[in-house]
């Protein structure tokens, strides 16, 4: 499964600052957002200097990603400064934007430091794995029960288990690592974060309400992702993804996150608006 994401985070070069990317052959009926945003942060960085690490990235979008078709990716330079280097990527499926990426890259510096705690939980190895907890709830979930390139250990239960318990606070917990070991390519492993990211996130928005994707009247996409990535980590070693949200209304939910890593240093920070249409 993780020489698929690799294979997949892998663009073929058309032309100067113009990608191809594809989806999975068993893809839903729409492209993963993780997905494309992966896909557009790897031909951001294909056109920067290595010794530039990405710092952050802000995405809309669009449109739904049709999985049966590639996808471009235009990247347009905007700046290479003495210390930032800034990309915007636009993809483009059937002539039309389906997804816009901006992102910034620095020259790696010294300065001051701080960071928040990461809370205390349970090492990823006393828990049980996705399939493990998925138990009976597999036939019901479908899509969402499908086998993943990421390892994925919920702390607390899932919200698929709480559900029937009409919710609980909108806070979620994993530990998630890639689902095996990665070349040693830093760009592959912010790639590899920034598709994980996408995943359980809105979740922490339906548990408030008890209701859950493909388990209820639920239809929900992602409108808008931001990351910041603080710094250096291994996307195949076990970080803990710790999510909230604060907010929903006007049929948007807003998620918070923080990536830990396991030995505490807060490595990345997530905020993303999904469009939440609960039908009762």
């Amino acid at each position: 499964m993780l020489d698929r994401l690799v294979t997949l985070l892998d663009l073929e070069k058309i032309e100067e600052n113009i990608y191809r990317g594809f989806s999975p052959e068993h893809s839903p009926v729409r492209v993963f957002g993780g997905q494309v945003a992966g896909q557009a942060l790897v031909a951001a960085g294909r056109t920067v200097p290595s010794e530039r690490g990405v710092h952050s990235l802000h995405a809309y979008f669009i449109r739904g990603g049709d999985p049966s078709v590639p996808i471009l990716y235009q990247v347009d330079r905007i700046r290479d400064g003495r210390s930032f280097t800034t990309r915007r990527v636009v993809a483009i499926q059937h002539g039309k934007a389906i997804f816009s990426l901006s992102a910034s890259f620095q020259v790696a510096e010294e300065g001051i430091e701080h960071a928040t705690e990461m809370p205390g939980v349970p090492d990823p190895e006393s828990l049980p794995t996705l399939q493990e907890r998925l138990g009976d709830f597999a036939d019901q979930l479908g899509v969402h029960a499908r086998r993943r390139p990421i390892d994925l250990r919920y702390v607390n239960d899932p919200p698929w288990v709480t559900r029937e318990d009409g919710g609980r606070a909108g806070r979620n917990q994993v530990w998630m690592r890639a689902d095996g070991l990665l070349p040693d390519d830093e760009l592959l492993h912010v790639c590899v974060l920034t598709y994980a990211s996408d995943m359980t996130l809105l979740d922490s928005a339906l548990a408030r309400h008890g209701v859950y994707w493909e388990m209820d009247k639920v239809l929900g996409a992602s409108l808008d992702h931001a990351l910041w990535f603080h710094r250096p980590f291994r996307a195949d070693e076990w970080l803990l993804y710790d999510t909230e949200s604060p907010t929903a209304s006007g049929s948007r939910g807003l998620a918070t996150g923080r990536f830990f890593s396991r030995d505490g240093r807060l490595i990345a920070t997530v905020v993303q608006e999904g469009l939440l249409r609960v039908l009762r």
